[in-house]
This record gives structure tokens, sequence and C-alpha cells, in this order.
């Protein structure tokens, strides 16, 4: 229980952020620089706030401190998010699944599947003392 608690506190922290962010990077920052450099100056931020969800999280849920444990933790809010990102992306965006994965290809897809694989790894780097450790 403590897992499942841990994961969706972390997905909505970080989806939250991006949910915010999406739409100002987007609409204010990619036409002026375009949708590559617009990724790059928004993934920091993305960076920091998954730092600070899974720290909130991990201390929060009360969830153990191994390393299967932290990956769950990471695995359930990123299945979580991409369940999110595909809905909005259909329900907001008229994108298709196909057009989702599509995007894997371009530069900011790369940047984007970076960032996940960062997201799925950051409740076992701040569980596990990777990234300044957790003090209770």
């Amino acid at each position: 229980m403590e897992i499942l608690s841990a994961g969706a506190l972390y997905f909505a922290i970080v989806f939250g952020t991006g949910f915010v962010l999406g739409p100002v990077r987007v609409l204010f920052i990619e036409p002026w620089v375009g949708s590559t450099l617009a990724v790059m100056l928004e993934a920091p931020i993305l960076l920091v706030a998954m730092v600070v969800g899974a720290r909130i999280a991990m201390r929060w849920s009360g969830v153990e401190r191994s390393a299967a444990a932290l990956l769950t933790v990471g695995a359930l809010a990123l299945v979580l998010q991409q369940i999110a990102d595909v809905a909005l992306g259909i329900l907001l965006r008229g994108m298709t699944l196909r057009d989702h994965l599509a995007q894997f290809a371009t530069a900011p897809g790369m940047i984007y599947g970076a960032l996940l694989v960062a997201f799925l790894v950051m409740p076992l780097l701040i569980g596990r003392g990777g990234v300044a450790p957790i003090r209770k």
C-alpha cells in the first residue's frame, strides 16, 4: 500500500508541474526558440520537480528503501504519467497513440524520453541516497 501511495503522490507532483509548464512552453516559449530548445529549458525544472516529488513521496508514504520498492514506485508513477499523457494528447490535442509514439523519434522527444528515464529512477536515487538523502 505504501508503494501505491508513494507512486501516486510522486506522479501527481511531477505531472502537475508538467501540466502547468506544458502550455507555457508550447504557447509562449516554443514560438520564440523552437521546440527543442523549449524542451531543454523546461527539463531542469522538471528534474527539480522529480527530486522534490520523490523526496516528499518517500517521506510521506514511509515506503521501504529497498531497490525493488523504490523502482516500483518509479515504475508505477511512470505508468500513470504515460496514461495521463496519452489521454491528454488524445483529448486536448487530437493526437493518436501513433502520434504520441512518433514524437520519441524527434529531438524534443528524445529529451522527453531521457526525462522519463530520470522520472523512473529518481525514487531509487533519492531513497538510496544517490541524490541528497532524505533526513528524518
